[in-house]
């Protein structure tokens, strides 16, 4: 358990899945550059459980 802790990400999230794992685990604020075809989908996730997101816009993930 991470309870109260930020988790951060180089790419977007595709799926909600990610947030609901983070959530699980305690994680209270996620900061990601987003970009997703699914940001409404994550970004709902987020708000049912209380996680604060922050948008970077700026990917460092390449491929």
């Amino acid at each position: 358990e991470v309870k109260g802790s930020s988790m951060a990400s180089d790419a977007f999230f595709p799926f909600r899945d990610g947030i609901d794992a983070a959530a699980a685990a305690g994680v209270t604020c996620v900061i990601q550059p987003g970009g997703s075809i699914r940001d409404d989908e994550v970004i709902a996730a987020a708000d049912e459980h209380g996680i604060a997101m922050l948008f970077t816009d700026m990917r460092h993930f390449r491929h």
